[in-house]
């Protein structure tokens, strides 16, 4: 038992809310199959912080649960229940709405409510996504009426981490906490889940892709995860998956639009180059060494694996005989020569610097022409450098 809950019934006696549900049900002789959904669970979570700022108390909150849950919810049989200690440790409160999703009264007809026969008794709960936007939009005007904290229920998720992934990471972290309470360091490798093993691995290549193609190349080479394009949006295949998990289910910041915006600005940072072109030592390139079949154990398991990376061999030879013909280079001698000037040339410029140093520390400082005066001047500075030394 929790160790402070409160408990409330609409339309019902809340100890007595299954069995109601099932009177109700067998007279309108609904929800008898098993595959048909027979409740509905709303869930009012909120912030640690309104507990300590804003005085909520859970008879406070019991109170918001029970006004949000008659406003939203009207004829319903109805089970509102808040409890103060969160599983987790949080330390937030939250008030459980469960809703039995046949209706038992006839109400008026609401603005939210789509068909006519959404207020009359006998008639399931409708559920759209213009309903869920209504459920969210009340709940944040609720949260501002009565001043407490709350986020944007409206805007897309960054992350779109849902509940069955929540509840995967923490038996993840569970089994980990687990193994070394028993003793025992578990493995160096971080417990997440593979949805989030691809939004950290995108949120590192992001930061340095200029293409979709170099997107494609890093993920790849360094995270091991295959990204297609497929109706317009981005597809991920991580390790040990033969199937493709979609960039909707990712969250906001995996989609193809959110890309194509650090595509744009990191082009545009590699070409600042042409205007400092000491930046070009330290500018990414996007030739990259094939993948070998015969090597790779997973291409020899997963046939859909070793096709993509058959044509991702075929785009980097290609790419690399674009760049070898642009820099006119015909054969492998050829380039070992070009290597061996270019190094020859660095040595040359690295043995040159510090009298470049010296010559540039001995300048005057003083702006316009160098005459006679600033002559001496950078002379006698010289001088007294070398008698300090």
């Amino acid at each position: 038992m929790r160790d402070e809950f409160y408990l409330d019934g609409l339309n019902c006696e809340p100890y007595s809310f299954d069995a109601a549900c099932q009177q109700l049900n067998r007279e309108y002789q609904k929800n008898k199959n098993k595959g048909e959904i027979k409740s509905h669970h709303y869930i009012i979570s909120f912030d640690p912080r309104d507990s300590t700022e804003n005085c909520l108390t859970g008879k406070r909150a019991q109170a918001i649960g029970l006004k949000y849950a008659k406003a939203n919810f009207p004829g319903h049989q109805a089970l509102v229940c808040t409890h103060m200690d969160s599983h987790n440790g949080s330390g937030n409160i939250h008030v459980h709405i469960v809703i039995n999703s046949l209706r038992k009264l006839d109400v008026p007809q609401q603005p939210f409510m789509e068909r006519p026969i959404d207020s009359k008794a006998g008639y399931k709960h409708h559920v759209t996504n213009e309903y869920l936007k209504h459920l969210q939009k009340f709940l944040m005007d609720l949260c501002q009426r009565e001043f407490l904290h709350q986020v944007d229920l409206l805007s897309p998720s960054r992350t779109g981490v849902t509940e069955a992934e929540y509840w995967a990471q923490r038996r993840l972290d569970e089994k980990k906490q687990k193994i070394e309470t028993e003793g025992f360091t578990p493995n160096p490798t971080k417990f997440q889940t593979q949805k989030q093993l691809i939004r950290d691995a995108v949120a590192a290549a992001r930061e340095k892709a200029i293409s979709y193609e170099d997107f494609q190349d890093i993920l790849q080479d360094e995270y091991d995860i295959f990204v297609k394009t497929q109706r317009g949006r981005y597809s991920y295949l991580p390790p040990e998956r033969n199937k493709f998990i979609s960039e909707r289910s990712l969250g906001d910041s995996c989609k193809r639009e959110c890309l194509e915006g650090f595509f744009v600005q990191n082009a545009e940072k590699n070409l600042r180059y042409r205007e400092e072109p000491i930046l070009i030592f330290t500018t990414r390139t996007r030739l990259r060494l094939v993948v070998d079949l015969q090597e790779n154990v997973r291409a020899q398991e997963n046939l859909a694996y070793a096709l993509k990376v058959k044509i991702s061999n075929l785009q980097k030879m290609a790419e690399t005989l674009v760049w070898v013909q642009e820099n006119n280079i015909n054969d492998l001698t050829e380039l070992n020569d070009l290597c061996k000037t270019a190094q020859a040339n660095a040595q040359a410029a690295y043995e040159i610097r510090p009298c470049m140093e010296t010559r540039v520390g001995g300048q005057s400082p003083r702006k316009g022409k160098a005459g006679a005066g600033s002559t001496g001047t950078a002379r006698a500075s010289t001088e007294t450098q070398e008698a300090q030394l």
